[in-house]
């Protein structure tokens, strides 16, 4: 990989705890925050991060599955991307 850094979007219905835990999968995988917008339109909750990892180890396989299953618990779709995949995806 050329990057250790990715796209994280979250959408879904608002409820308490959304936050928290994906924040809490992230850790456990040891992602950090880069960048973070978060917005609630009526009672859509919409987040989107830019998030890094430094270990070359990096599953972002299993990372994927985590966030996914976390977002199943909480109600919500999470997307996790590549920042490469990202930007060829959203590039015109």
């Amino acid at each position: 990989m050329s990057s250790s850094r990715f796209i994280i979007t979250v959408i879904g219905i608002d409820r308490v705890g959304i936050v928290a835990g994906i924040t809490a999968v992230m850790a456990r995988h040891n992602v950090n925050i880069v960048d973070i917008s978060q917005t609630i339109m009526q009672d859509l909750f919409t987040m989107i991060m830019l998030a890094e990892v430094k270990d070359k180890t990096f599953d972002l396989s299993a990372f994927q599955h985590s966030m996914t299953e976390e977002g199943k618990r909480l109600g919500v779709e999470v997307k996790v991307q590549h920042e490469d995949a990202f930007a060829c995806m959203h590039r015109i």
